[in-house]
């Protein structure tokens, strides 16, 4: 039987996939400094309560590796709020200098954003797959979602260069297609009931 708690992140995981398409929208396609600092923030608001609703799920089938995955996942959302305010912060009110060639201080290159979030999300995607009443497919697509980021910030931090091909690609791929999915697909699993078997 389904909580309330599963309800709230069974949606919050829906709003969470719906900000990061918005975002990648904002940021790629309409380069809105605004928006994009507004869907970051809330998007990693919202994939807190869905992370954890997963770990809940998660949590009988290795509560350490499910614990360690929600605390990256967490640190990593909360991180990724955090530089999403700084930025929304900055975009309302803009500084007389700013630098923008250094690296934000609280994410730099987009190592809770990307590289963190995805270990955390490998861990709990992998238990996904091991779940027998969670869908395997949803662990797999969780598990690509978290190689994405991770090369996403391997990209962003040697490479750099923002239209090398090595960073468009994933960030294209887990930006409109990849990682939306994931928190919808999510969500819609949330709020079905647990004890149904997985497809």
């Amino acid at each position: 039987m389904k909580t309330s708690f599963e309800r709230f992140a069974g949606w919050s995981a829906i709003l969470a996939g719906i900000c990061g398409f918005l975002y990648s929208v904002s940021f790629i396609v309409l380069q809105n400094n605004l928006l994009s600092a507004l869907f970051l923030t809330l998007g990693g608001l919202f994939s807190t309560a869905a992370l954890t609703g997963l770990y809940q799920r998660l949590r009988g089938t290795e509560n350490g590796f499910a614990l360690l995955g929600l605390l990256l996942s967490l640190g990593a959302a909360l991180g990724s709020a955090i530089h999403g305010g700084y930025d929304l912060a900055n975009a309302l009110h803009p500084p007389v200098s700013l630098n923008a060639d250094l690296p934000n201080p609280i994410d730099p290159r987009g190592l809770l954003t990307f590289g963190i979030a995805g270990l955390g999300l490998f861990f709990l995607s992998w238990l996904t797959t091991q779940e027998m009443q969670l869908p395997r497919s949803l662990g797999y697509l969780g598990m690509l979602s978290a190689v994405l980021m991770i090369i996403l910030y391997l990209g962003r931090l040697i490479i750099l260069q923002a239209t090398s091909p090595a960073i468009v690609i994933p960030a294209l791929l887990e930006g409109f297609i990849v990682n939306p999915i994931w928190y919808i697909w999510l969500g819609l699993v949330l709020m079905r009931d647990p004890n149904v078997s997985r497809n």
